[in-house]
C-alpha cells in the first residue's frame, strides 16, 4: 500500500484561508487528488498533483469565504475526508512568552473559556517539540483544530484569542489561528540555517550558542534541561499557588514569596533556543500552508543581545513570504511596550528594539506596527491584560490587509530649529493626561541628550533646553520603563521615535 497522509492542518474544523491559491498537502508515495465542496455537496475546486520525494501539494484556486464544506484528498485507493471546513481568514501567531500566554492565564480568560461559543473562530497548535523524533512526528501528526466552544481555548494564545474573535466580529467570515511560539526565544530561532548563514549577525548568533554549548553531549544536555524544567515546574506551581490562596496578590508579593523566575535554561545540541531549532521542528511543520498573514510578538529575548535587530527581523519577513510563498504576506508587529525588573538600572536595549521594530515597518509596505507603550508593567515582563493587544493588531490587520482607516498611535513626521527650539510635527494632536516627566530628549551636535521643556501646541510640540543652545536630535521614550503621559486624540499612545 503508498505511503499517504495528509498534513494534520487539513483536518475537521479547519479553516482555509480566502481569495488566495489554498495549498493541501502532506506525504505520498502516488499521485494525490483534492477536492473541496460546498455545504451542498457542489464542487468549488479540485486539483491533481503528483508525488515528489514523497511529498505531494495541490493547489486549489481562490474562494471566497464558507462554512459546512468538506474537503476530500485521495491517493490510489485511500481517502481522507474532512468535515465542516471553512473558509475565512487564516494568521500565524508567532513569537515568545507574550505571544505564547494562554487565555487561561489571561485577565478575562477563565470567563472567556467558560462562556464563549463562537465555532467561526478556531484555532490549531503547533506542537512545541525542542528536537525531532517519532513522538514529535506523532504528536504533529495527531494535532487537529478546535472551534471555540465553552470549554475550549484555554491553551490558545490570548492576544490570538481577542485578536481573532475581534476580527471574526468585524469581518463576519471565519478566523483561524495557527500558534507556533515558544517562551524565552530568539528571532534567530524561528530561521533557518540558509538565511541564519547569510547574515553576520546570523553567524554571530550562531558562533556564539556552539561556544557557549561546546563539549555538551546530548545526554549531559538533556540531564540539564530535567533539572531546569523540574526547578521551573516547582516555582510555577508555588506561583500559582499564591495566587489561587489571593486572586489580588501582586507580582510584587508573589515574587517575595516564591522569589524570581528561575529562568536559566541550559545549552545544548536539544535546546529550544539554539538558532536555527524551531525552525525545523515547528515552523517548517506548517509551511507552505496558505495565510493571510502573520501575528508576531518578539524581541524581548533580542534586546541585550544584539543592536542590529531590524536586519534580523527583516530577514525572518522574507523567509516567511519565500517559504509560504506570498511575496506580499502581511507582517503585523507588536512593539514593545515598557518594562524594567524592581531594583535593575535601565540598560536602554527595549528603545533600541522598539526603533528597530518601527524601521522595519517603515521599509515594509505590507508590514503594521502596534504601539504598546503604555501598556508595559514594571517589575512584571509578562503583563496578563491581553485584551487590548490582540484589540490592537485587529486595527492592523484592517489597515494593512484590507486597506480600512482605522485609529492609529501618533507619529513624529518631521522636526525643525527655530533658534533654541526644535518643532516636531505629529501625525495628529496630543496631549499630556498628567504632570511627570514626558519622555522628550534634545541634543545639540555633540549629541548629548538632556531632558526638554516642551510646549505642546496640538499636533506639534515645541522643545527646548538651557543645556542645549543648538538643538539638532530629538527622541522620546528612550528608556526601558517610564510611565507614558503624552496620548493622541483617539486614545492611543504617541509611538516612540528618534529624529536626527
Amino acid at each position: 500500500m503508498a505511503r499517504f497522509q495528509c498534513s494534520s492542518l487539513f483536518s475537521d474544523h479547519a479553516v482555509l484561508a480566502r481569495r488566495k491559491e489554498i495549498r493541501i498537502f502532506g506525504e505520498a508515495d502516488a499521485a494525490v487528488t483534492a477536492e473541496l465542496r460546498d455545504d451542498a455537496g457542489r464542487l468549488l475546486a479540485s486539483d491533481t498533483a503528483p508525488s515528489r520525494d514523497g511529498r505531494f501539494l495541490c493547489l486549489l484556486p481562490p474562494q471566497e469565504a464558507a462554512t459546512g464544506c468538506t474537503l476530500t484528498v485521495r491517493c490510489g485507493d485511500e481517502e481522507a475526508a474532512f468535515t465542516d471546513i471553512a473558509v475565512g481568514e487564516v494568521y500565524l501567531a508567532g513569537g515568545q512568552s507574550n505571544m505564547e500566554l494562554a487565555l487561561i492565564n489571561a485577565d478575562e480568560g477563565a470567563a472567556c473559556v467558560a462562556a464563549h461559543d463562537n465555532p467561526l473562530v478556531r484555532y490549531y497548535n503547533v506542537p512545541q517539540r525542542a528536537r525531532w523524533n517519532e513522538e514529535a512526528a506523532e504528536a504533529n501528526r495527531t494535532a487537529r483544530w478546535t472551534p471555540v466552544a465553552p470549554g475550549t481555548a484555554g491553551d490558545m494564545s490570548a492576544v490570538a484569542y481577542f485578536f481573532a474573535m475581534k476580527l471574526q466580529k468585524e469581518l463576519g467570515v471565519p478566523v483561524g489561528i495557527v500558534d507556533c511560539y515558544w517562551g524565552g526565544t530568539s528571532v534567530t530561532c524561528w530561521m533557518d540555517e540558509e538565511t541564519l548563514d547569510s547574515l553576520a549577525e546570523g553567524r554571530r548568533y550562531v558562533a556564539a550558542y556552539a561556544e557557549q554549548s561546546k563539549g555538551v553531549t546530548m545526554a549531559a544536555y538533556l540531564e540539564k534541561e530535567k533539572a531546569f524544567l523540574e526547578g521551573l515546574d516547582r516555582w510555577n506551581r508555588q506561583v500559582e499557588a499564591l495566587k489561587k490562596d489571593n486572586p489580588a496578590i501582586t507580582w510584587d508579593e508573589v515574587i517575595a514569596q516564591a522569589g524570581y523566575c528561575p529562568w536559566n535554561p541550559p545549552a545544548g545540541p536539544g535546546s529550544p533556543y539554539r538558532p536555527g531549532g524551531l525552525y525545523k521542528t515547528m515552523l517548517e511543520r506548517v509551511i507552505p500552508l496558505t495565510l493571510t498573514g502573520v501575528l508576531f510578538y518578539q524581541g524581548e529575548e533580542d534586546a541585550a543581545r544584539t543592536d542590529r535587530y531590524d536586519e534580523l527581523l527583516f530577514a525572518l519577513i522574507r523567509l516567511l513570504r519565500a517559504r509560504f510563498m506570498d511575496d506580499m504576506l502581511p507582517f503585523l508587529n507588536v512593539q514593545l511596550p515598557m518594562w524594567i525588573d524592581a531594583g535593575v538600572q535601565d540598560t536602554f536595549t527595549w528603545p533600541r528594539v522598539r526603533l528597530a521594530q518601527q524601521r522595519v515597518c517603515d521599509m515594509d509596505r505590507h508590514s503594521g506596527l502596534v504601539c504598546l507603550l503604555d501598556q508595559g508593567e514594571f517589575n512584571n515582563i509578562h503583563p496578563t491584560a491581553k485584551r487590548v493587544v490582540g484589540e490592537r493588531l485587529m486595527q492592523e490587520a484592517l489597515r494593512v490587509v484590507h486597506g480600512k482607516a482605522v485609529p492609529q498611535a501618533p507619529r513624529a513626521i518631521q522636526k525643525y530649529r527655530d533658534g533654541n527650539r526644535l518643532h516636531v510635527r505629529l501625525t495628529q494632536a496630543v496631549t499630556a493626561k498628567a504632570e511627570g516627566n514626558l519622555l522628550l530628549e534634545i541634543a545639540g551636535e555633540d549629541g548629548a541628550f538632556y531632558p526638554a521643556d516642551a510646549a505642546i501646541e496640538g499636533d506639534e510640540l515645541i522643545l527646548s533646553s538651557p543645556c542645549v543652545a543648538r538643538p539638532v536630535t530629538v527622541r522620546y521614550a528612550y528608556t526601558d520603563y517610564a510611565k507614558v503621559l503624552l496620548f493622541g486624540e483617539n486614545g492611543l499612545p504617541l509611538s516612540p521615535f528618534w529624529l536626527q
